[in-house]
């Protein structure tokens, strides 16, 4: 198992650059090539996405105190970065968010809470854009695409109902439940745990208690990210000198998006993005050229936006060791301190004589 994202990665980038060598890799790389500023351009708009995220983030966290906005969008940054470009599975980026907004001081069950309910209604808000796409194309894509539509569809209703069940699975106290079996095993060495656990489950509930904030996410925040991904699509094939409309954009980015997350194990999406494009773009009119060279404006992506991305969680990280470091040096100097106080040993022995 701890080969299978190098061994992923590798039939990956294989099926990428097959796919290119397939079709006519001059005209990819001349497209990509003339319209190299303007990808650049591309890719900074997904800030718009990211933008949109912390907000919406920020909106589940129900208990002061809050997390700083600019706290949240350079989680969201280093997030998206480690589940873009490393073999996580598409949750290590979660994780270590989650551990480094704990590490900045702030509450376990109200940080878990949000994270994984941010989680839930991303994967519910894929699904319904996922639909509007497949909608989108059942009314407008020529008759002989129609079956490839048609199996589209056909996987969306299949995956549909574990993503549904991920979605509400909150109902059944799920970490409090795999605390208490942990907890037997130990022999009861895991009680604080088992509190901890089920006071995430009851924020989560809250969560989805108020109405308004899950519909608000819902309506306006995760529309406003997807404003931001397709904008990234609809400026590349601007760039390519292939205008198209922006719900064009949009049909491309989500069911993409949604092809991408079903191979969560294949690190970077490499050679399946390359293939959801081709697929979905081919189906739209697009020529498998044009098609390439916008998996390819994805990687410029990748480049602009979350390698920095990998270097600011580096700098995070050694922040964090820093504040540690010099924490555990302040407090044995003042426990060296009292330690040279005159009688500081005979008060402490004693106090330990006293019953």
């Amino acid at each position: 198992m701890r080969y299978l994202g190098r061994v992923a990665a590798a039939a990956g980038l294989l099926i990428a650059l097959w796919l290119i060598a397939s079709d006519d890799p001059y005209a990819v790389l001349s497209l990509v090539r003339t319209a190299a500023l303007g990808l650049v351009i591309a890719a900074l708009a997904h800030v718009l996405h990211m933008l949109a995220n912390a907000r919406a983030w920020q909106t589940l966290m129900l208990d002061p105190p809050l997390p700083r906005y600019r706290t949240l969008l350079g989680l969201i940054w280093i997030r998206e970065s480690i589940n873009g470009l490393l073999p996580v599975a598409r949750i290590g980026g979660d994780l270590i968010s989650f551990r480094l907004l704990l590490k900045s001081g702030f509450a376990t069950s109200m940080s878990a809470a949000s994270l994984i309910a941010d989680m839930q209604l991303t994967v519910i808000s894929q699904l319904l854009f996922a639909a509007a796409g497949i909608a989108y194309l059942f009314a407008n894509v020529q008759s002989d695409a129609l079956r490839i539509v048609s199996h589209l569809a056909w996987g969306l209703l299949l995956i549909a109902p574990a993503f549904a069940i991920f979605a509400l699975i909150q109902h059944a106290n799920p970490f409090e439940r795999i605390m208490r079996v942990l907890d037997r095993i130990a022999s009861g060495k895991l009680g604080e745990l088992v509190g901890k656990s089920a006071d995430i489950d009851e924020k989560i509930k809250r969560i989805w208690r108020r109405r308004a904030i899950v519909l608000r996410y819902l309506l306006i925040w995760q529309p406003l990210q997807a404003l931001g991904t397709s904008l990234e699509i609809w400026l590349a094939l601007y760039f390519f000198d292939t205008p198209v409309s922006f719900a064009k954009a949009f049909v491309i980015d989500s069911l993409v998006q949604v092809v991408a997350s079903a191979a969560f194990f294949v690190p970077a999406a490499l050679g399946v993005q390359e293939g959801g494009f081709l697929l979905i773009g081919g189906m739209l009119g697009l020529e498998p050229a044009t098609c390439l060279a916008l998996a390819g404006a994805r990687r410029v992506r990748d480049l602009v936006i979350f390698v920095p991305g990998m270097l600011a969680w580096q700098i995070a990280e050694s922040r964090i060791a820093k504040t540690s470091t010099t924490a555990s040096t302040n407090h044995a100097a003042n426990a060296a301190s009292i330690d040279t106080k005159p009688g500081a040993h005979a008060g402490t022995d004693a106090d330990s004589l006293q019953p």
